[in-house]
Formats: structure tokens, sequence, C-alpha cells
């Protein structure tokens, strides 16, 4: 059998054949533990202290002489979200009231839920932060919550179902001006698109690999330099105390490796990308009457294109491609929930264009005669569902 289009690079992308040459060696021949004296364990050290470099480079942490952030590695997004908002706000924690977080209701569910597991915690406090019908985030609310008073900004860098852009320079300029700490989940932009920690004024950053054709199972969470956070995994003190536990070499070789690579070569990549987005989109619409692009066309990922079809059930559509497509119909972080989209919730979507969403993502291996085909076997699929529709009335 032949394999699917894939057209989820959301969810995950396969790991760069040039990335995997760089992992191989620390498996098996540098094997040493980062943290062993001896010189097999300094030549693993010096692998991780380059890796540093690389990601911190990726995300634009040091670029000023004598400013050097600290990139902790984790075993991806999830932990470097719960390490960064659960350590900030235990360390931050105000006397006698909750510690203030201002949120979208469309973050990640590793956000919402860590933030949430705070609250009932009774630590802190959640300000939700006001977005329109594409995603965007309102601003004027963003000013006025800064003004209330909040302790950490919580803000995506881009939105992993509906491929909406935050200005984070512009939200970075605001959270600065009422000295609001800023956390940032950029799990999906970055290797993506260009990321500036430093002149942004980002506190906190956190990114995976397998996002941008690196490894699963390998995070990174960038603390700003003098930035204090309570541990939450306890057992060594590894990492400057941060986060326990013997490092996964192999992983950060290799997420060091996919940054260097996305520093490079994502700027060609993404317009390449765009370009097999559009055509894709363009030919939907052509065919489907009535389809809607959701999200903010004018600030989206490349990759993204998030639609809903008319009349069209979407469990319906995948079951008429599965064996020649790859989708998704929602996150896959909450594929086989019984639940609505949050995201598709949080910019009040109308139920019945929920149940026709698609999220279609492109990545740097899509083909043209691939986007080409996609486009042939949705809409024919679409035709024949609408043909059965009819029939019935």
């Amino acid at each position: 059998m032949s394999s699917p289009i894939y057209l989820d690079y959301h969810a995950t992308t396969p790991v760069d054949p040039r990335v995997l040459k760089q992992m191989l060696p620390w498996f098996s021949k540098s094997f040493g533990n980062p943290s062993s004296t001896h010189s097999v364990g300094s030549e693993a050290s010096q692998a991780v202290k380059a890796a540093s470099l690389q990601v911190a480079e990726l995300c634009g942490a040091m670029i000023r002489p004598g400013v050097s952030h600290t990139v902790v590695f984790t075993s991806g997004a999830t932990e470097s979200i719960n390490l960064g908002l659960k350590g900030y706000v235990q360390r931050h924690q105000p006397e006698g009231r909750p510690f203030k977080l201002g949120v979208m209701g469309l973050e990640h569910k590793a956000v919402l839920d860590s933030c949430k597991s705070l609250q009932q915690a009774g630590l802190a406090e959640i300000r939700p932060l006001q977005v329109d019908a594409c995603g965007r985030l309102d601003l004027d609310d963003l000013k006025t919550a800064c003004s209330e008073g909040l302790d950490l900004l919580v803000i995506m860098a881009a939105n992993n179902e509906i491929g909406t852009l935050y200005p984070l320079a512009e939200i970075g300029k605001i959270a600065a001006e009422h000295q609001v700490a800023v956390f940032c989940d950029a799990s999906q932009a970055a290797g993506k698109v260009p990321l500036d920690f430093e002149n942004w004024g980002l506190t906190m950053l956190a990114l995976t690999a397998h996002k941008f054709y690196g490894p699963k199972g390998t995070g990174a969470l960038i603390v700003r330099k003098g930035t204090q956070l309570s541990a939450q995994i306890h057992g060594g003190g590894h990492q400057q105390g941060l986060r326990s536990g013997t490092l996964n070499v192999p992983g950060i070789v290799g997420l060091g490796e996919a940054s260097a690579l996305r520093k490079l070569e994502m700027g060609e990549d993404e317009v390449r990308i765009a370009n097999l987005r559009d055509k894709l989109q363009t030919l939907l619409q052509a065919a489907i009457p009535g389809l809607i692009v959701n999200g903010a066309e004018e600030a989206r990922l490349a990759g993204n294109l998030h639609i809903s079809l008319p009349n069209t059930p979407n469990d319906a559509l995948v079951a008429q491609v599965a064996k020649d497509l790859a989708f998704s119909t929602s996150s896959a972080c909450t594929s086989g929930l019984e639940a609505s989209s949050h995201v598709l919730c949080a910019v009040a979507m109308k139920p019945e264009l929920q149940r026709g969403a698609l999220r279609l993502s492109l990545g740097k291996q899509t083909t043209e005669a691939e986007v080409t085909r996609a486009a042939e076997l949705l809409i024919a699929a679409y035709s024949r569902l609408q043909e059965k529709l009819a029939e019935k009335v």
C-alpha cells in the first residue's frame, strides 16, 4: 500500500535526515553522561552546550555581548510549559493575593490546563484576554488587562489549529510598559517564523523539536537571565537545579541541529510552503461553494490552511479519504476526545462550521503534485457527500 499524502505537519514532522545523522553517534559511540567529570562525559557536555547556542540563536535569545539566557532542555513543549508557568508562579507568589495571569482561551491545552491547575490550587487567578473571530488578540483589551495589574502575560506565538500569528513585538512592548513578565509558547512558530526573544522582551519561551523536523521527546525552555523558577522535577540538581534528570544527549543534539538548519533555511522554505498552501486554498475555493477559510489570512503560519466546508460533517469526509490523505479535524493533542475544539469555541465559531472544520498543514516535504492530488481527493469526497445528502432530501 502506498503512503497517504501527509498534510498534518502541525501535529508532527519527519526528522530531517541531516538531523538524524548528527544524532546517531550519541546513541552508541559517544554515549557519555554529560554530568560525568571524565573525558567521555565532557564530550557529551560540550555537545549539550553547542545545542544550547543553536536553540538560543534560532529564537534570538543571545544577540548582545555579555547576555546569556538559560536554555533548559526538557522532554518537549508540554514539560517546558509546565516548568515555565508553574515554576514562575510558585517562585514569585505575592503575599495576600493570587498571582494574576493574562491568558487567551485559544492557547494550547498544555497552557490552559497548567493555568487551571494553578487556579484550582489557589495560587493564581486567570484574566481572560479577548480575541476576535479570526483568533487575533484585542490589543486594547491587553492594554487594559496590563494596566489592571497582571503578573504574567501568557501568549502563544502561533495558534496550532487556525494558524493565527501574534504580533509579539507589539505585545512585548505593551507588557514592558506595565512591567509585566511574558511567557511565550512558541511550539508552532519556532523554525517557521523569525523569533526575537531578546528584543521582544520575553521572559520565557517554550518550544519542541518535533514541530520543526527534529526528534520527538526533546524540547526546551528559554529563560531570561536573572529570572528565577521553582523546579518541577527534583533529583540531582541538573541544569542549574531547574530540571533534574540525566540529559537526553541524542535528542538535544537533534534539537540543536534542527534549530541550526531552520535558522538557515526557513526563510526560503516557508515562502515555498506558503505558495503551495495558497494553491491548495485556491483549488478548493474554486470547486467548493461557500468554503470558509478560518483564522487570520493576512497573518498565519505559511503551512496552515484551516477551513470549514458547508453542510459537510468532517468525520464523514475523513472516512471518504482516510486511506489517501492524512490530516486533522482538530489538534492532535486533543483528538479522540468527545468535545468541540476549544480553539474554535474561543473564536465563537458556529457549531455547524465547527462540524465541517478541517486542518490541512503543509511542510517542507510537501510537493506541488501532492497538493494537486489532495485537492482532487477532497473535492471528489465533498461532491459525493453532497450527492448523498441531496438523495435524502
